[in-house]
């Protein structure tokens, strides 16, 4: 059995990750999927969340923003509207960005769209404790 699968990590700008791992770990909307090598094939809806992947016994972390994910012959695919690896998280943006979202949800006008705003400061949450790992 092969000891390793592909990883394409996809936005619509550019390709994120495209690389040989050893483990995924994505945010699916129904909870979190592990992915081994021989994994069967599998079609998966995800949600806003942390992507892991190991590779040469490192972790590695990818914000994602939702999308789906295709798992088949060794490779796994993500395709998702947009995605920041770790390392490459501007912190200071995603504090900002928690920010307005707070200023936003402490207004609570009739015409602030909650929902909007709730999920702003959820991915602002997700990609400040993906950047510190």
């Amino acid at each position: 059995m092969e000891q390793s699968l592909h990883l394409e990590i996809i936005s619509p700008d550019h390709t994120i990750v495209s690389d040989r791992v050893t483990y995924v770990n994505l945010p699916g909307v129904n909870g979190e999927l592990g992915i081994l090598p021989g994994h069967i094939p599998l079609m998966a809806a995800l949600d806003i969340g942390k992507l892991h992947y190991q590779q040469d016994s490192k972790n590695y972390y990818v914000f994602i923003s939702a999308g789906f994910a295709e798992v088949s012959n060794n490779k796994v695919t993500v395709l998702t509207e947009a995605a920041e690896k770790a390392s490459e998280i501007d912190v200071a943006r995603a504090q900002a960005a928690k920010e307005r979202a707070k200023a936003r949800l402490l207004k609570a006008e009739e015409d602030i769209d909650m929902a909007r705003a709730e999920a702003a400061m959820h991915r602002a949450i997700i990609r400040l404790n993906i950047s510190s790992l």
